[in-house]
């Protein structure tokens, strides 16, 4: 969702900032279904519901589950729903044990995964909506096109120059250790959509997740392309709109922390220079 702002000249104490919101992007209220009937233990789930095909404005559908006819992760309460009571809801999942990155979303005000977020941790109605500043395909589901393309272009792959052994890439136990906190990434994308500056620049700055990626292929002791990385880095937006506000490392499910990755490459760049 995108926010324009006019204003009709320059701004003293008493003067407002007019705002003017994009057609179909105010949140309306939705529809409320029926409780299931029986249940004594039910839980109010409040939904973002969008589809670009019917032109209507966004809207918050309110939905109840029976706890006792449900499994203990979000996800399982999603699935339910689609499956018994709304089958037009639409979200990405697919592994369930927080390895895929697909159920990634907005529940409770925080970036996280539907699959491994329980129930329990959440106090009052439950609030779900899609990763923040993304472009909405429909319903829960962000378009990531944007995400992946700048994950790509750091080359998250090994490149060598050396002839290839003749059966693998060795590497000492201490090198190997170096990529802990890096490969475990699921880029589901929870802490780029986290962060302030990527939601600002997202379009010239690459993000924690991106960058995060860059630092596990710039220290991996295997990779002859560390000069190369970094020259492509060496960028007043890429790399250096990073300011620190640790909304990435706070947000991962993974709790990996890209700021510490990042702080390390900028590190680097003045290593190289001095």
């Amino acid at each position: 969702m995108q926010y324009a702002i006019h204003t009709r000249h320059s701004l003293r104490g008493d003067e407002m900032v007019q705002l003017t919101l994009p057609k179909n992007s105010r949140i309306t209220k939705g529809k409320t279904w029926p409780k299931p009937e029986g249940a004594t233990n039910l839980r109010t789930f409040r939904i973002y519901r969008y589809s670009p095909d019917d032109g209507e404005n966004p809207r918050v559908d309110t939905y109840f589950v029976d706890l006792d006819d449900c499994g203990p992760m979000v996800l399982d309460a999603l699935i339910k729903l689609k499956n018994e009571v709304d089958p037009t809801l639409t979200f990405r999942r697919s592994c369930r044990e927080g390895i895929c990155g697909s159920c990634a979303m907005n529940i409770d005000g925080a970036n996280t995964l539907a699959c491994i977020w329980g129930l329990d941790d959440i106090k009052g109605d439950v609030k779900i909506y899609p990763l923040p500043h993304m472009p909405v395909v429909k319903d829960l589901i962000p378009d990531l096109t944007h995400f992946y393309a700048q994950h790509a272009s750091i080359m998250p792959w090994l490149e060598t120059k050396s002839n290839t052994p003749a059966k693998e890439w060795k590497q000492s136990i201490e090198d190997r250790e170096k990529l802990d906190g890096d490969y475990e990434c699921v880029m589901c994308a929870c802490c780029s959509t986290s962060c302030p500056s990527y939601w600002w620049n997202g379009d010239r700055y690459l993000g924690p997740a991106a960058l995060l990626h860059a630092h596990r292929w710039i220290v991996d002791s295997r990779d002859e392309a560390t000069g190369e990385r970094l020259d492509d880095l060496e960028d007043p937006f890429k790399l250096y709109r990073c300011h620190t506000i640790m909304n990435c490392t706070k947000t991962c499910p993974k709790g990996l922390n890209p700021a510490k990755a990042i702080a390390e490459i900028k590190g680097m760049m003045v290593e190289r220079m001095v």
